[in-house]
């Protein structure tokens, strides 16, 4: 593979598109695959402290972006999502915007690689940059929504040829698409509901382990910290 063979023809070739092309079905089922494996591996790692999982996962979807950056035709969880949707119509997007978002993926692993696969660095923040990849996976995956892909967009200052749901292509959106105003008060409600949900399970709710417990401190202010440390040391002298 020359460097001009490297750059510039990547993807498939499909009659009737005049850039490669990557099928958006099988992107988006191995974007699933890996959401679904990181979950797991979140709550098993942090959870309950098996940090084996976390290696290995990191370090196989590590390899699989590699693989992807020189050609998706032999990425593992490209061709397991390909198994999935094979009896799918191909919806085709184009191959350079998501071999750039790819690469994004994988220079974010890469410091992650460092903290989590070559040692064991542990820390609230590091996990947040595990929860944007987790987080960027699922958009992709539920909403075809490839932040990498909008990213490219702005970089090229130019419409990419076929981006992923056709957003670089449609002009005008259908009845379908549209909010009448009880919809957008539904959204707008249900956005609340799972916000302020969220919010008082972390700060009502006793954690047990460390990253609960930096997301309660995260979440509360100076005050409300002093007065939880005061009610916890009540509760002690009277336990004692």
């Amino acid at each position: 593979m020359n460097l001009k063979s490297f750059l510039f023809d990547y993807g498939e070739r499909v009659e009737g598109y005049e850039v490669n092309v990557i099928n958006e079905r099988e992107a988006r089922a191995a974007a699933g695959i890996q959401f679904m494996l990181g979950m797991i591996v979140l709550f098993v790692a942090i959870g309950f402290g098996h940090t084996i999982v976390a290696r290995v996962y990191l370090t196989f979807l590590f390899l699989d972006l590699t693989i992807r950056l020189f050609t998706p035709k032999y990425a593992p969880t490209l061709l397991v999502g390909r198994f999935f949707v094979r009896n799918q119509t191909p919806e085709y997007v184009g191959a350079l915007q998501k071999r750039f978002a790819w690469t994004l993926g994988w220079i974010i692993l890469l410091p992650i690689m460092k903290w989590f696969v070559l040692t064991w660095d542990i820390s609230f923040y590091k996990v947040l940059l595990c929860i944007l990849c987790l987080s960027l996976l699922f958009f992709e995956s539920a909403f075809s929504i490839c932040v990498g892909c909008i990213i490219y967009k702005w970089i090229v200052r130019e419409d990419p040829a076929h981006c992923p749901g056709g957003v670089c292509e449609i002009k005008k959106k259908e009845p379908v698409q549209m909010f009448n105003p009880i919809q957008m008060s539904i959204v707008s409600l249900t956005f609340i509901f799972i916000l302020v949900g969220t919010y008082l399970f972390l700060t009502q709710t006793k954690s047990e382990t460390f990253f609960g417990e930096f997301l309660y401190e995260l979440l509360l202010t100076d005050d409300e910290l002093k007065e939880r440390e005061e009610k916890e040391a009540d509760a002690e002298f009277d336990s004692f």
